[in-house]
């Protein structure tokens, strides 16, 4: 890669990768049901998006490592610690979302 421009763009990219997942796990409390109910997307569409940026580039990086990533800890210690019940509300929210 030796076009500066390119370069600069997939740093800045980079960065705000990172700035979103600091972000979000900064809101813990924001639970993926309501992530996919108002954005259509969750921190495990992003894992694996990121899985499979990973394997377009030929680099091996399965699904729970991509997990880990995004979440900054196991899945399961996620669940453990952060994950609630999704209520009759979200439920229903989720269904008319899709």
């Amino acid at each position: 890669m030796n076009d500066p421009q390119q370069q600069a763009q997939i740093e800045l990219e980079a960065a705000t990768f990172r700035r979103l997942l600091a972000h979000l796990d900064e809101r813990k409390d924001v639970q993926n049901i309501d992530l996919m109910i108002l954005a259509g997307f969750c921190r495990n569409c992003l894992s694996k998006w990121y899985k499979a940026a990973a394997d377009e580039q030929g680099q091996v990086v399965d699904y729970d490592t991509a997990r880990e990533r995004v979440y900054g800890m196991t899945y399961d210690e996620w669940k453990n610690n952060h994950q609630l019940e999704a209520t009759a509300e979200q439920l229903a929210a989720m269904e008319k979302a899709n």
